[in-house]
């Protein structure tokens, strides 16, 4: 018979099965990588070849029977398409490695903090620990939920529209070449805008500047690139010395400034909202202000979690979870101002 367990063990046991399935998962989406990647420059170079030979074609008219021509013309939008839907597929793989990279990341953490609860005697530590890791899986849940209504309602879609577009051109060919032109044009142009916004949302996802060059210059990317969407005056401040910080520390600080951000562009009514990271020699403060309607933060954090969005509740989390400090002032309206200090690990 074997002896009971804790709930922190089994919580432990739990997050060691999820860890190795991650894993899994990760694995065989980075061999799903290397072999699409593999098929989308096999294909681009088939496109490439099939480009070259109809641009001949057309220099010398009257010289390749028009059946050729066609052919040719056929094949190269079979290839666009097919190169066009390899290449939502390998976004998709990547888009969803990153996410399980950050998830496995995620648990390597709550797995070393559950190890050392574990170490510790019960009365050591206080209870609240394990309800905030169950609320980060909550969490955690809630994202990829959002993440697969995102790419159901951008990319997936936009994706579709691509192949219904590329099938009208391939009918048009052989009995309208003039408006096949013009629809060749238009899908140019409809690729051109999806991959736009598939490089956006990728960026929401996980910015790769964030591991390149660090918190400052993603943020200030995610600034600019706000404030042509936003009807908001929008600013950024920097302050002290800047310098890197640990990983998990700007994978924080950067999805706190995404979410503040949101919630000033979807709630605030705000005509301006600054964002000011301030770099000391004890840690690093970020700050979050607008003059928009504000609310009562106490009411707000009582309700929050029964309506289980990802907002102020979570913030509070990663950042207790992180050794940091939260204040939140608002006042209904006297805009919002949420400050965040995280230390020197």
């Amino acid at each position: 018979m074997s002896e009971p367990t804790s709930p922190l063990q089994d919580l432990l046991a739990y997050c060691r099965e999820e860890q190795e399935a991650a894993r899994r998962q990760l694995a065989e989406v980075q061999a799903l990588i290397r072999q699409t990647s593999a098929d989308v420059e096999r294909l681009a170079q088939r496109s490439l070849q099939l480009t070259n030979q109809i641009k001949q074609m057309e220099s010398r008219p009257g010289s390749t029977p028009p059946e050729e021509i066609i052919e040719s013309y056929q094949s190269a939008m079979d290839i666009q398409k097919r190169l066009w839907l390899m290449r939502g597929q390998l976004e998709k793989f990547q888009s969803l490695e990153a996410h399980l990279r950050r998830y496995v990341e995620a648990l390597d953490r709550i797995l070393s903090t559950l190890a050392a609860l574990e170490a510790e005697s019960a009365s050591a530590r206080p209870s609240v620990e394990p309800t905030l890791i169950v609320r980060l899986f909550e969490a955690q849940e809630q994202e990829r939920q959002r993440l697969v209504r995102q790419l159901h309602d951008g990319p997936a879609q936009a994706l579709t529209n691509l192949v219904l577009q590329a099938e009208i051109c391939e009918r048009l060919f052989q009995r309208d070449p003039e408006r096949a032109r013009a629809e060749l044009a238009a899908l140019k142009n409809a690729v051109a805008e999806t991959f736009q916004r598939m490089r956006e949302f990728l960026f929401d996802i996980r910015p790769m500047s964030l591991d390149d060059l660090g918190l400052v210059p993603t943020v200030r990317r995610y600034v600019e690139t706000l404030k042509e969407k936003v009807k908001f005056s929008l600013q950024l401040q920097i302050s002290g010395e800047e310098r890197r910080l640990a990983a998990h520390q700007e994978a924080a600080l950067f999805r706190i400034v995404q979410e503040l951000l949101t919630n000033v562009r979807l709630h605030a009514q705000a005509s301006q909202a600054t964002v000011r990271l301030a770099f000391t020699p004890q840690g690093v403060r970020l700050e979050v202000e607008d003059n928009g309607v504000g609310f009562d933060v106490e009411e707000a954090m009582a309700q929050a979690p029964q309506r289980k969005t990802i907002g102020l509740t979570s913030i509070r989390q990663w950042v207790e979870m992180l050794g940091g400090q939260l204040s939140i002032t608002s006042a209904p309206g006297r805009g919002t101002r949420v400050a965040v200090f995280l230390p020197n690990p």
